[in-house]
């Protein structure tokens, strides 16, 4: 089972692209990375579900033209619209050293657990809100609450991306909003 935790949100599907199963994305990525992915992995009805490419050809400087195994027309690439693009964070990291990248995507964070800078856990980070300019961490706290936590450089203090943890030094009565 394909868990959200192991995911990187990579883009978004847009439109599908003519009539014969094409569908074109804005992604977060070069077409020489898209295309080293085994696959690409969508949220359908809360079940993360990978999607093989057999082809891929850009649109423009951000986007994307995929043709995916099995979606033949139209109507079975309609399906994706608007859909979030996810790949394997554990096949993203590989790339990503092989590459020689060292920046994430904010999305990178899902799964890491959160802390005070003086040791007090705080929480899992659940998901990213990116809807606004101002983007926020969603963290599930261990009484079950959601807190928000703006997801800036000047709050976080420190990443271990082997123990997947994340150290914040926040104002005080931020999580009290």
């Amino acid at each position: 089972m394909i868990r959200r935790e192991d995911l990187i949100e990579i883009g978004i599907f847009n439109k599908p692209h003519g009539v014969n199963g094409e569908t074109a994305a804005t992604v977060d990525c070069d077409l020489e990375v898209m295309e080293r992915f085994s696959c690409v992995i969508v949220e359908l009805d809360g079940i993360f579900v990978p999607f093989f490419v057999s082809s891929y050809r850009t649109k423009g400087r951000n986007a994307i033209l995929m043709q995916i195994d099995g979606m033949n027309s139209d109507t079975d690439a309609a399906t994706l619209t608007n859909k979030r693009l996810y790949v394997r964070k554990q096949e993203y990291d590989a790339l990503m050293d092989e590459l020689g990248a060292d920046e994430f995507p904010i999305d990178y964070f899902v799964g890491y657990e959160v802390a005070h800078a003086g040791g007090e856990e705080i929480g899992t980070v659940t998901d990213v809100d990116d809807s606004t300019e101002n983007v926020l961490f969603r963290v599930r706290t261990a009484a079950g609450e959601e807190v928000l936590i703006p997801a800036v450089d000047e709050f976080v203090t420190d990443i271990d991306a082997e123990r997947k943890r994340l150290v914040v030094d926040l104002p005080a009565g931020l999580l009290d909003l």
